[in-house]
Parts: C-alpha cells; structure tokens; sequence
C-alpha cells in the first residue's frame, strides 16, 4: 500500500513540495523561488505561471529525490498563501490578469465605500472578518471592473475566480476540478461561515457572479486525481487549507484553548474555539480552523504585520547585524536599565488595532541607547505584539478563563532561544517549540493522509506531535507588568501620530 504524502505548499514568494512518510518524517524536500510584480505603490501581483511552473517543478523534483514513483505516493495535500486572488478562462486555463496577492492594497476605495453605506457590520456577522483589501472579495470585483469585457465574460459564465489552492486543483486535475476548501473559502468576504455557503447578500453587494465559484468541500476529501502525464500517473488530491489553518492541524491544535503562532516576515495567531464560531470585540478575525466530515471548527486568528522582517529591517535598513542569528546574542547583551520600545508599524499596525495609515516609533531613547538595546527592541516587538493578541483573544472568548493555554510557534524567528523565552516571560505562558517546524506542510500532509488512511485521527495524531523545548516564563510579575506598560505607552505614542486621525 502507498504510504507517501506529498504536500505542495504554495507560499508567497516560493513553492515547495515535501514528501512525507507515514511517520511523519521528511523523505524529500524541493523548493523554487519565483519573481514578486509591484506594478505601482501598494500593488503586489504575481504571474500565474510562476506559481504552477514553480509548483509542478518542485513535485516533480521532490519525487525524483525520493526516487519513488507515482504509485508509490497514497495522496496529495495542498497549503497555499491565503486570499490571493485568480481569476481565469473556463475553456482555456489562461488567467485574464495576474493574480493579485493578498498584500495587495488597491481596493481601499472599494473597502471605504463599503463601510461608508454601513455594510461592514453585516459583512462581518456574515464572514467573521473586517472590510479590507486583504482579502479576496474585493480583489475579484477589482478585476471585472478592470479587465476589459471580464464582466460581461463572468455573466457569461465564462470566467472562473479561486485562491490559490483552487487554481492549482483545477490545473492538476487537468480542468476537471472547480473547487476549493472551508478554510480557503473563509477568506473570501464570499463565505458565510455560519451557513457553510456562499453568500448571495455578500455576492451582490460586490458584483461577483455566483457562476465564477468554486465548489466549497471538507479539508480532507476526495477532490479529484492529477492528470496522467503531469507526475508520472494519476495521484488522489485529498486534503486541502490555507496556510496558516494548516499550520494549526500541523501543530495538532485539535482542541479547544490549543493556540499556535507562526512567525515569518508577518505573524499569524489562531486560537481553535471548538464547533461555536467566537464573535470578537477586539479586531480580531473569526476563521474556520478546518472542516472535517461537514463538522466546521473555528478559530480566532490575529495578524502581526511585522515579525521576522524587525530583524530584515536591522540588517538591511540599519546594518547592525549581518546575519539574523546576531539578533539574539546581540539583544541578550543589552543594557537592563534600558527600556526601549520600538513600535513597528512599517506598513500599518495589525490586530489588534487595524489601523494601516500609522507609521513606527522607536521610543526611549538615550545617549547610551546602541545597536544591543535596538536588537533587543526589535525581538521584544514581536514578543509584545503577541502579547497584544493573547489579551484580545483571552477577552473575547469565554473559554479563556479556564483555559491553561500553552503557545505552540513554528516559523523562522523560532530559532532563536532568547526571542523565545521573552515571549514566555511577557506572555507569562509556557512556549513550545515543536521538533518538526514543517507545520505548514504537514498539516496538508496530514488532511490528505487521513483521507487516504495514512494518518490516524486528529486525536492519534496528535499524539505523535513532539516538543523539541518548552520555555517557562521566568521574569518576575513586576519587571513584566512594567515592560507591557511601557509597550501600552508606545503604541499609543504611534496611534496619536496618525495622520489621519
């Protein structure tokens, strides 16, 4: 019997393929950068091209590494960037532009007129989310009023809309396959999360012909097989979420109260809240965690903009490091009596503020301040802005009181020890580092592989997870109090600096 699992997980500025075992370890790895469209300020796209060719080339290399054939490999798993947006021919496969990535902020416009008719509370009643170009909605009423004759085309029918996971699907199964899955689909500003369904409210309030929508499935299922010639014989596609809601079931955040936080260029916190979708009073987003046997599972999910790009801006905007590896040491060596905050709000401040028009701030600054207390600023920053989320979400949901919440994080910044143990001490909540950091990869794995009856239930599964460290909080209730007031002190020193308030 096959007992392989390929996930492709499609990423912001790379694609990867990672063949698992059904042991869970890494028989094979490939991974391909492709190129980033900044056509004007503001705008990011990428070529839809770019995104299979580097796709396809990654599986077919990760297989030829594994030397294994196509009947060898029980199923695949699909992750992907969420809310990048694509929209392409039903006949021919051509996509009419190229796809707008979820960084992506031209639709501003659209999201300001749709707050100003006072949509945005039904919206999120509806979605669980906030009006913003960050997700897909807008992005697709963008383009049928951009693209030439794509509106008449999509009243046609003849034009299709998916996110990323959807438009891989659809190539891979040679056209056979419109569909996408729960947490995907989420995303959108499309999807009521309560009804399990697209939305006709939601449909007509942005234009987007209900023909031009994928059909919504379970995250493990059976989606449709590969074509033939594309992998060497045809292959299951049978577990599919977005990124981040994959990295969730990779850290085996099963239960109510489990929290994980991935820390990359950005971070992204998703707290599971079990079968009742949690309505927050603090700007944070309500999401579906997965959908398994039509049972949905919720989560709170906060966004951090700014993460491992801190320590970027330290090497590459002020030259005081030349590896991120210095970070830690560097912070580590800093002056105690030294309190210096910086608020890095490069492009706006995530949740829980939302506020995209203020700027950063480095705060506290003395004659003695140098580069050990700026690295140290930078890491706190992150460890700060998770702190901002654990109170939000702890505030919104009921659950929090007698919840013993342990933080599980995977990403880059993980690495570093020192980073780590602050965000213990600030949280004042043990941190675990996983031994496997491919959570992305092999919560697809994962969905895939329990479809096909490689991996056991969420419940076994979850006893396979491995900690690799715990990091206890070790600072004292004062120190920490008067850290956090100082941070509180910051933010509110950027927010009065808005230019628009």
């Amino acid at each position: 019997m096959a007992s392989l699992v390929l996930a492709i997980d499609q990423g912001t500025t790379s694609s990867r393929a990672i063949l698992f075992r059904g042991d869970i370890s890494i028989a094979a790895v490939a991974q391909r950068e492709f190129p980033q469209h900044f056509p004007a300020s503001g705008w990011v796209e990428h070529e839809p091209e770019d995104i299979w060719a580097t796709t396809i080339a990654t599986c077919r290399e990760a297989v030829a590494k594994a030397n294994v054939a196509a009947a060898d490999i029980a199923a695949i798993g699909i992750t992907n960037q969420r809310e990048t947006t694509l929209v392409w021919d039903r006949a021919t496969g051509k996509a009419i532009h190229r796809a707008i990535v979820w960084q992506d902020r031209r639709t501003a416009d659209i999201c300001a007129r749709l707050k100003a008719d006072g949509h945005e509370r039904a919206i999120s009643a509806r979605t669980g989310l906030i009006i913003d170009p960050y997700f897909s909605g807008t992005k697709v009423a963008w383009i049928l009023d951009n693209v030439p004759g794509a509106r008449a085309r999509a009243e046609r029918g003849e034009l299709l809309f998916g996110t990323v996971d959807c438009y891989l699907l659809w190539r891979l199964t040679g056209g056979a396959v419109h569909a996408t899955d729960a947490t995907n689909a989420s995303r959108t500003l499309l999807f009521n999360i309560h009804t399990g369904d697209w939305d006709d409210e939601l449909l007509r309030l942005l234009n987007v012909p209900r023909s031009m929508l994928p059909v919504v499935r379970d995250s493990a299922t059976l989606f449709g097989e590969t074509v033939p010639d594309l992998l060497g014989g045809t292959i299951a596609i049978r577990g599919i979420a977005g990124d981040q809601q994959a990295a969730t079931i990779g850290q085996a955040c099963f239960a109510p109260g489990m929290m994980k936080s991935t820390y990359g260029t950005g971070c992204f916190a998703l707290l599971n809240t079990g079968t009742t979708p949690v309505a927050s009073q603090n700007k944070l987003l309500t999401t579906i965690a997965y959908q398994l046997d039509g049972k949905r599972t919720y989560a709170l999910e906060g966004s951090i903009f700014i993460a491992g790009s801190a320590v970027q801006w330290l090497r590459d905007g002020l030259g005081i490091i030349k590896d991120a590896r210095e970070s830690g040491p560097l912070a580590d060596a800093a002056d105690p009596t030294q309190d210096v905050y910086l608020v890095p709000a490069f492009v706006g401040l995530g949740a829980p503020y939302w506020n995209p028009d203020v700027r950063g701030g480095l705060f506290g600054l003395t004659r003695g301040t140098g580069p050990k207390e700026l690295a140290r600023a930078a890491l706190e920053s992150v460890c700060y802005q998770t702190s901002d989320l654990w109170g939000a979400m702890r505030a919104d949901w009921p659950g929090a009181a007698t919840a013993n919440t342990v933080l599980r994080v995977d990403g880059g910044m993980t690495a570093s020890d020192w980073t780590m143990q602050r965000l213990a001490d600030l949280l004042d909540a043990p941190v675990d580092r996983p031994v496997i950091q491919e959570t992305t990869a092999l919560g697809a794995a994962y969905l895939a592989g329990l479809n096909a009856g490689v991996f056991p239930e969420p419940a076994r599964f979850a006893d396979n997870w491995r900690l690799e460290r715990r990091f206890e909080p070790a600072m004292s209730v004062e120190t920490r109090n008067r850290k956090l007031r100082g941070w509180s002190k910051a933010v509110a020193g950027v927010l009065a600096s808005d230019p628009g308030a």
